[in-house]
């Protein structure tokens, strides 16, 4: 009877012990809400497609059960209309089940006398801890919450704890990114009227202002005769002024010399003034046409003359005029020198005695009328600057335009302007896969930061933002679009003070976003108003955000309304959002 006795106190006591480990996992259950948390942010929010999770929380003195452990595990939790935009004090409804659930990593705690590696909560003191993680963001999160999941073990006994809403989430407003990459239309050089100038060269004997008949036979002296005849009579060509440059050898007097000067630019103009009278220009005898100037003697003229020929003492010579620095030392050297030295003598004297004859004249291209009927009838008689510039004028007819554009291509197949403003309008059509051949075409013809800058834009909306920023930072130089391209990639990494910067001096919804998500919504505010487009459906919604994180529900409202009479579908979303939880109350929806 005694054993038996023992052995049931034996069995009583050991019944005791495990109601103990169950009360103590039970007790840690009943007991979970003293457990305090705070998440930052809250609600979480994503930025650069990541969600980062931080947690502050602390065990009580006296909770945690000294053979127990907690395994916790934070998961974001898609929670259909269950809990809309509900507070985290909100007791989780015990029908509650997740539409959708991400994990986050888990982290374990342990008891004082529990066996295993998790960190250690003493039972009289209880103790803080932290938590850290990211998850990459998925569409489901965007109406979720928070929720801890915790699993306590005790021995061989587990328990799930009630699960606990530590914050809502996710905050999706970088998604409100208007996708309008800038590309650029590469500009035509096109000048209506150009200067211009023809020139011809008279030379003389040794000593003499005269001009020879034989002189007036050289082709360029030809050539310019014929010009000024052929252009007699054409209203797109203007003189506009002549200059004559007349010197000597400097193997004379210099007060000869510097006299002669004077007479050859003279007999120079008289040659001109007589062929423009010829040829019955109004201007011919207008002494205001000319300009006139005596140079002297050409000793610069003489060094590179000498310099640049193959006589065989021309060092010789040019260490002469390094010596004698006394201008008349040096002519009484030159014109000995002349007179043993055949090459300067006959081929180097003789042409620095001249008069160099300038023609400056204005051109008149083709006007806008003119420039579009060629394009149709006569594109092959158009420079590329005519033909670039007669399909910019174009440009209301977009069609007539890329005609235009397509046979400058073909014209001028060297120049890759054409090829990238075809895929320009192609962009604007929507038509990216033929966008970007005409992107890549260009750059095949002349690799260019304008191109680039166009295949950046294509590339991040494929997807790869990485190789987009690698484009982008190529084609800085294409104009303010790039910077502005870029902005948007930092949008979408989360990096909101570079995007800033980019964005800086640009009025744009997208703009504006990136400078709330900043955390100036007041800046972001006189940026929006000022943004040419404030008015379209996102542009409102945007502005209700700021207006909500402003704490101003009375806007709020309004640019909700303005938003959801654009895109209806936007009231739905209003209705889940959590940048209106403030205002819930205000929707007007």
């Amino acid at each position: 009877m005694e054993k038996k006795h023992l052995k049931a106190g034996a069995l009583l006591l050991a019944a005791a012990a495990v109601v103990s480990g169950c009360n103590g996992l039970g007790k840690m259950a009943k007991y979970a809400s003293t457990i305090t948390y705070t998440v930052d942010p809250s609600p979480l929010i994503v930025k650069g497609d990541t969600v980062h999770v931080n947690i502050n929380g602390n065990f009580p003195a006296k909770y945690f059960s000294k053979k127990a452990l907690a395994e916790l595990t934070p998961t974001i939790e898609g929670i259909g209309d269950q809990m809309l935009l509900a507070t985290p004090e909100n007791k989780v409804p015990e029908a509650y089940t997740p539409a959708s659930a991400t994990a986050l990593k888990m982290s374990g705690f342990q008891g004082e006398k529990a066996v295993g590696n998790y960190t250690v909560i003493p039972y009289e003191t209880g103790k803080s801890f932290t938590y850290s993680d990211k998850v990459a963001y998925m569409p489901e999160m965007e109406h979720s919450a928070l929720m801890l999941r915790t699993l306590g073990k005790q021995g061989k006994k587990e328990k799930a704890f009630p699960p606990a809403k530590l914050a809502d989430g996710v905050i999706t407003t970088p998604y409100l990114m208007l996708n309008d990459d800038k590309v650029i239309m590469a500009k035509d050089n096109f000048q209506r009227v150009t200067s211009h100038s023809t020139s011809a060269k008279i030379n003389y004997l040794v000593a003499s202002e005269t001009v020879r008949p034989t002189e007036l036979k050289d082709q360029d002296i030809k050539d310019m005769s014929a010009f000024l005849k052929t252009n007699a009579t054409n209203p797109r060509v203007l003189i506009t002024g002549v200059k004559i440059d007349a010197y000597a050898s400097p193997e004379g007097e210099i007060h000869m010399n510097e006299g002669l000067a004077d007479k050859r630019a003279a007999t120079a103009r008289k040659w001109l003034q007589g062929e423009l009278a010829k040829n019955k220009y109004a201007k011919a005898k207008n002494d205001s046409l000319y300009t006139l100037v005596p140079r002297g003697e050409d000793w610069e003229g003489f060094r590179a003359a000498t310099q640049a020929s193959d006589f065989k003492d021309k060092d010789l010579v040019l260490r002469v005029l390094e010596m004698y620095p006394d201008v008349e030392k040096r002519e009484s050297e030159i014109k000995n020198m002349a007179a043993t030295y055949n090459e300067l003598r006959e081929n180097i004297l003789p042409q620095l005695r001249r008069s160099e004859i300038v023609v400056n004249y204005d051109k008149t291209g083709y006007t806008d009328e003119e420039l579009a009927q060629l394009s149709r009838t006569s594109p092959d008689s158009l420079n590329v600057e005519e033909l670039l510039k007669a399909a910019d004028n174009a440009k209301a007819d977009v069609n007539e335009q890329l005609r235009i554009y397509k046979e400058c291509e073909r014209v001028h197949a060297g120049d890759y302007r054409a090829s990238n403003n075809i895929g320009a309008i192609y962009y604007a059509q929507n038509k990216m896969t033929e966008a970007e051949a005409q992107f890549q075409k260009a750059n095949s013809i002349t690799d260019n930061p304008i191109s680039t800058n166009n295949l950046a834009a294509i590339t991040r909306q494929k997807g790869d933002r990485k190789k987009a920023q690698e484009l982008l930072k190529k084609s800085l130089s294409a104009g303010p679009e790039v910077k502005y391209n870029l902005g948007l990639i930092d949008v979408q990494n989360g990096e909101y003070s570079s995007a800033n910067g980019n964005f800086s001096g640009t009025n744009s919804v997208n703009a504006a976003l990136a400078k709330m998500l900043g955390g100036d919504a007041a800046a972001a505010q006189g940026i929006l108003q000022q943004a040419s487009d404030k008015d379209s459906a996102v542009g409102h919604y945007v502005m209700a955000i700021i207006a909500a994180r402003q704490n101003n529900c009375d806007l709020m409202r309004t640019e909700l309304a303005a938003a959801v009479a654009k895109d209806p579908k936007l009231a739905d979303k209003a209705k889940k959002d959590l940048e209106f939880r403030g205002c819930k109350d205000s929707l007007g929806l």
